[in-house]
């Protein structure tokens, strides 16, 4: 669907009968123009019936310019096909907000890693602090030393 919502050639139908297929929903809706893709959405599978295809009872149709699609919406709103009336209308993008690569923590994209992360030296974390303190017992004895509340021995 992503490929449809540009430009507006992706139609849904919704209303359709179980036993309408791929097949049955290209025959009807080619007379409009060059279809490019049908998509039948799968109904969850029943662990009973494995090979049992069931679709949701709606399918997107992308046509290949949006003058096609308008023309398929315009003649197929509120037409029956196999008993049942199918509403036909330009398909939209899901509502509910999806992230873009699944289901992610939003921290293991890299805008945002730019945008919020600090460096480690500055994070104040455990690598940080040993970061800022010296290695070894001789960088430790030149900071004593030059420090200005130096104690002498």
């Amino acid at each position: 669907m992503e490929e449809g919502t540009k430009g507006k050639k992706t139609i849904f139908i919704g209303g359709i009968g179980d036993d309408v297929d791929e097949t049955v929903i290209y025959e009807h809706f080619a007379a409009f123009g060059d279809i490019i893709e049908v998509q039948l959405p799968p109904a969850p599978a029943n662990p009973s019936k494995p090979t049992e295809f069931k679709h949701r009872g709606f399918a997107f149709v992308t046509y290949s310019s949006p003058t096609d699609a308008q023309d398929a919406i315009d003649n197929m709103d509120l037409n029956e096909l196999r008993g049942r009336v199918l509403k036909v209308n330009q398909a939209k993008p899901m509502k509910g907000l999806q992230p873009p690569d699944g289901n992610r923590a939003i921290w293991e994209s890299e805008e945002w890693l730019q945008q919020h992360a600090k460096p480690l030296a500055q994070s104040g974390g455990v690598q940080g602090r040993t970061a800022q303190q010296p290695s070894s017992a001789e960088d430790e004895e030149q900071a004593n030393d030059e420090g200005p509340d130096a104690m002498e021995e």
